[in-house]
């Protein structure tokens, strides 16, 4: 049975530049469009040129190879030509092949907003349509506040869309523009409007206003949309577009969904989404959301005992689709609440061999629950777990002795109104029979301790040269100044490779210390090393 194509347009690059505290530079813009690319996205939308230099520079060098790459801008404006009008002139200049024009389609708008009648901004919608196709490009109208302008007035909106495509735009792009829109309203109007004009040149833009936005956009492909809009990681305006790292899937994974459309997204390159989700988040210095759907590394977490054990009997108990098939990896929790089918299945995944029936289990079962009790978290922290259970069940060598360490901060007055803050650390070690001592100064305590422990470990300094302490996040428990402290630190080095520690203690920095020892254990363990 064939299947209708589903075509995938991202506007990351656009609409997810609107983000508050993202801010893309040239390169930054280059780099994501090439791993759109790469992805089998249909289109890519680069922002507006014109607009600003940035986006100006970025339009005159096309940076996709597969995917047509789109320039959005406004239609003219009301009493000038096409010809006439110095933002389509910008938009028809761009290294582009699609332009994407945004146009009023709620009639309270075109007055207020424009300030002109409903004639002339059909006028405008159908003239700009008309010279990005006489330029030889795919034009396409972002109906903006659609569903809102339909709701008031149907004729209006329709004609809006139709004027689109009556002048020759391969799309007319339903727009959920204020993210208010709920899926059945979404899939009955989209319906609707399917009715006059083809599916096949429908597309959908929906904002999360309402946490709605991905399921609005399946709304709207079951009623007869053959085009879906988003951004990575649901970037955008206010609370973000749809996701499109959970739409993917979603089309690809699901039953339902995958026998009736096919999109430009191979297996092959699905399986590197989780991938390019968290490396999009690096490139813009954000945390991944531990929680997104497929690709978060708790997607595929389990922490309950009784499923981890129907887990170990068949992953179909508990997961919906494979987590390998999205490029991710199953976790079985290891916490208070763990029982052992959780520690048997962690220790397997971390490759910790171990005897179901060794005492040593239940040592571990019981260490575990203790320490959580004081404030660990190990379902968080996946080398310092390795490193305990190791220690029960099999030892792990003292690669180093930790004898001291110190830690100083200094603020003095530097002049009128302005201070000198610094931290130094002296760190004591003992490597077999050597000692040695490393001092540092940082910006701020911890990183003088971090700075300190790696400036000379003796034998195993080379191992530890790329390593680089990616993040850092600290708990306070039990409330007021004596509170008890929980630090996870997050290490990472050249080839990619990253893993979490903690540390807990009722002082900050003595917390951090442990973490950041343990890190560096974890490290030298992992690398092969023999102890000296």
């Amino acid at each position: 049975m064939s299947r209708e194509r589903l075509y995938l347009f991202d506007t990351t690059l656009r609409d997810g530049a609107l983000t508050t505290g993202v801010d893309f530079s040239l390169d930054d813009k280059r780099h994501i469009a090439a791993m759109l690319d790469r992805l089998g996205v249909d289109y890519v939308e680069g922002g507006y040129p014109g607009a600003n230099p940035l986006d100006t520079e970025f339009f005159k060098r096309k940076p996709t190879r597969r995917a047509r790459f789109c320039a959005f801008g406004m239609t003219k404006r009301p009493g000038r030509s096409a010809a006439n009008d110095p933002g389509l002139a910008g938009l028809l200049a761009s290294d582009s092949d699609a332009i994407v024009y945004v146009a009023k389609s709620w009639d309270y708008h075109v007055h207020v907003a424009l300030g002109c009648t409903l004639e002339e901004n059909l006028e405008c919608i159908a003239d700009s349509v008309k010279a990005a196709v006489a330029s030889g490009r795919e034009a396409m109208v972002d109906c903006e506040h659609f569903f809102d302008g339909y709701k008031a007035n149907p004729k209006y909106a329709l004609a809006c869309a139709e004027a689109a495509i009556g002048a020759g735009a391969r799309w007319a792009v339903l727009c959920d523009t204020n993210g208010g829109a709920l899926p059945d309203e979404v899939e009955r109007i989209v319906g609707e409007v399917a009715r006059v004009i083809p599916g096949a040149s429908l597309a959908i833009h929906a904002h999360n206003d309402t946490g709605n936005a991905v399921a609005n956009s399946l709304a709207a492909i079951r009623a007869g949309a053959r085009q879906v809009q988003g951004t990575l990681n649901g970037l955008g305006e206010r609370c973000g577009n749809a996701n499109l790292v959970t739409l993917i899937p979603t089309l690809a994974l699901k039953t339902e969904l995958a026998e009736r459309f096919e999109t430009g997204v191979t297996p092959e390159a699905l399986r590197q989404i989780t991938h390019l989700s968290r490396a999009f988040d690096e490139l813009m210095n954000r945390a991944p959301n531990r929680h997104a759907p497929y690709v978060g590394a708790s997607a595929f977490a389990t922490k309950a005992g009784i499923h981890a054990s129907a887990l170990a009997k068949d992953p179909r108990t508990y997961e919906h689709v494979s987590p390998e098939s999205v490029g991710n990896k199953r976790a079985v929790l290891v916490s208070d609440q763990a029982g052992r089918s959780n520690l048997l299945a962690e220790l397997n995944r971390l490759g910790v061999a171990a005897d179901p029936t060794d005492p040593r289990l239940q040592r571990l079962l019981e260490e575990v629950k203790a320490r959580e009790a004081q404030g660990f978290a190990y379902e968080a922290a996946d080398a310092s777990f390795e490193l305990l259970a190791r220690g029960i069940l099999g030892g792990v060598p003292e690669f180093f002795a930790v004898e001291s360490f110190h830690v100083g901060v200094e603020r003095k007055l530097i002049g009128p109104g302005g201070t000198y803050s610094a931290s130094q650390a002296v760190v004591k070690i003992r490597i077999g029979e050597e000692r040695l001592i490393s001092a540092a100064e940082g910006n701020g305590p911890v990183n003088a301790l971090d700075l300190a422990l790696r400036k000379d470990l003796g034998v195993y300094q080379k191992y530890i040269e790329d390593l680089e302490l990616r993040d850092y996040r600290v708990r306070v428990f039990q409330g007021g100044t004596d509170a008890v402290t929980r630090v996870l630190i997050e290490f990472g080095d050249g080839n990619g490779d990253t893993w979490s520690t903690v540390g807990v203690s009722g002082n900050i920095i003595d917390a951090s210390f442990q973490a950041l020892v343990d890190a560096i254990t974890y490290r030298l363990l992992k690398v092969g090393v023999a102890a000296q």
